[in-house]
């Protein structure tokens, strides 16, 4: 486990209840858990062996384990060998990182790097998981392919025990379409008009957000909309991100708060609340290690005249467009669920092929809104009742029926389908159909990696942290979450708070190319010698802000120190752990 802490933030992509107990009950079966981490997290402290790494290494850790296992005659596919493919330029690629090479760089000792390598060849059942800590680094696309190819060349790719793949209900993009084949990912289509950055899935790196703003121009950003999120304090050097904001020609903000960002917004539409609204995990539960389903009514009813909040967005869509702010919502709802099933109707690999679509339109009626969407993806989904050509005893429901949201509202506890299953070769969705290990845009990457082995990698590095009561900044407004001894504190090693001449308890000023703050100290050695911790999500000082317990616990603002100038450059993700800093008492 590298860069996670289901311990604080429970499983993070790999959708479970108490991962603390699986946990638990795993190491209790005999297994044993390798926790990778800068820090000695919540969950490194419950793990069998805590390895402390430099910020930002992981990917030399994951490939020095690879080059071992070449090496060392003891890479295995398992049953994914027949579908995996450009297995012969791993190799090649990973010629320069050997354990010794790579020791030098983590901080790791190079035999204990040769171990974990062997362990996991040899046991019987393994996977390596990686999560936040690896991705928001300066390689952190490439750290984590270095999980998927450890998981491949051990033969832990889909079996139990490994890494698998969910079967989720409302039919995850490789349930759809044809088995094995699907159009890849291509990146650099477009970039960014100020600093050409590559977009990713159509998005463009948050980093660029500030300086398209500012910069002049025919594409000039001067508008923004944003729904339930505070980018001043998640996107890096928040400070001029702040500033850039306050040029902007209008703002709207869909959000309960008056925080760090939508104090900026010339007008904020207030969402319902969580308990006035219907849930279903569509992201999550297509990572879950189970495959179950789940639907939530609302607790309570929407008030008078009251939007639901997917009838606000409709809405500023259509303003967008151009249709007017007194358009019907109802526009944008039924131009999606007839878009998706037309799509469906007409997908000759999929279980809708060549159905009547008014017929199933009005078998979906009279439900509008994401509860019409959710029942349209249950019903043509893998467990669906494919609106009546599923035959009667055959449906996967404990009814004998076909999965619809009727059956989730008569099944308050959700209902569960069965354990993950292996689904190779079905689940790929590549131009060749094939595992294709070593793609061409990441080998291309690692000449950027190559070149960062000459780096000289002295001074200290930042890194974030998660609580388990304040994994992100809206948290700081509930008071249950926020009282007991101040958590935005610096985290530093004794021996380096003696070397810098910082006392536990008093201020510390750290500083980066970006910006500076004033932070109270407390020492642990529960953290790498030369790297130091701030929590993520605070500073909640600023002019404006209507956060009454936010407050009193404002903290500093981490994002003021990471550097919008570094980035994952094959994802554009910001690099928010492994920053470069200096530090002083204040």
């Amino acid at each position: 486990m590298l860069g996670a802490n289901p311990y604080a933030s429970n499983g993070s992509l790999a959708t479970a209840p108490d991962w603390p107990g699986r946990i638990e009950a795993m190491r209790a079966r005999g297994g044993r858990l390798v926790v990778v981490d800068p820090r000695r997290s919540r969950t490194a402290e419950e793990a069998d062996e805590w390895i402390a790494i430099r910020p930002g290494t992981d990917p030399f850790l994951l490939a020095a384990m690879v080059r071992t296992l070449i090496d060392e005659r003891l890479v295995d596919l398992g049953a994914v060998a027949p579908f995996v493919s450009g297995f012969d330029r791993l190799a090649p690629a990973l010629v320069r990182y050997d354990a010794d090479t790579a020791a030098g760089i983590t901080g790791i000792d190079a035999e204990t790097i040769r171990r974990l390598a062997r362990e996991l060849a040899t046991s019987p059942t393994a996977a390596v998981y990686g999560r936040i800590g690896t991705t928001t680094a300066e390689f952190g696309t490439i750290a984590s392919w270095l999980v998927d190819v450890l998981n491949i060349v051990t033969g832990n790719l889909d079996r139990p025990g490994g890494a698998m793949f969910a079967t989720p209900a409302t039919g995850g993009s490789n349930t759809r379409g044809a088995p094995r084949v699907g159009r890849g990912v291509k990146v650099g289509q477009r970039h960014s008009r100020v600093r050409g950055l590559a977009a990713t899935f159509g998005e463009f790196p948050a980093v660029c957000l500030a300086e398209e703003i500012e910069a002049p121009g025919a594409e000039q950003i001067r508008a923004l909309v944003t729904v339930a999120g505070n980018p001043v304090l998640s996107v890096p050097n928040g400070t001029r991100l702040d500033a850039a904001l306050h040029q902007l020609d209008f703002m709207v903000s869909v959000d309960i708060y008056i925080n760090e960002t939508t104090r900026h917004a010339d007008v904020i539409l207030p969402a319902p609340s969580v308990l006035q609204k219907a849930h279903y995990d569509l992201a999550l539960l297509q990572l879950a290690i189970r495959n179950v389903a789940n639907w939530s009514e609302p607790l309570f009813a929407l008030d008078d005249g009251q939007p639901d909040e997917w009838e606000i967005l409709a809405k500023l869509a259509l303003i967008a467009q151009g249709v007017g702010a007194d358009s019907d919502p109802a526009i944008v709802d039924d131009l999606t669920i007839n878009a998706l099933v037309g799509s469906a109707v007409g997908d000759e690999h999929g279980v809708l092929f060549g159905r009547d679509a008014g017929e199933i339109l009005a078998a979906l009626a009279p439900r509008t809104g994401p509860a019409r969407i959710i029942d349209f993806m249950l019903r043509s989904g893998p467990y669906g009742d494919r609106f009546g050509a599923t035959p009667a005893g055959a449906g996967r429901c404990p009814d004998g029926t076909g999965l619809t949201l009727d059956a989730l509202l008569g099944a308050p506890h959700g209902i569960d389908f069965g354990p993950l299953v292996t689904r190779m070769p079905d689940a790929l969705r590549t131009p060749s159909g094939m595992i294709e290990i070593a793609p061409e845009p990441i080998l291309a990457d690692m000449t950027r990696m190559a070149a960062a082995l000459s780096r000289a990698r002295d001074g200290f590095t930042l890194v974030g942290r998660r609580d388990l009561r304040s994994n992100n900044s809206w948290m700081h407004n509930i008071e249950v979450l926020v009282k007991g001894k101040p958590r935005c504190v610096l985290h530093v090693h004794p021996q380096d708070a003696a070397d810098l001449g910082l006392t536990d308890g008093h201020d510390a000023t750290v500083t980066s190319r970006v910006g500076a703050v004033t932070i109270p100290v407390m020492t642990t050695d529960g953290i790498a010698r030369s790297v130091v911790s701030i929590p993520h999500g605070w500073g909640h000082d600023l002019p404006g802000v209507q956060l009454g317990v936010a407050g009193r616990h404002a903290g500093v603002n981490s994002n003021i120190l990471t550097d919008d100038l570094l980035i994952d450059e094959l994802s554009g993700t910001a690099v928010l752990n492994g920053t470069p800093v200096t530090i002083a008492p204040a």
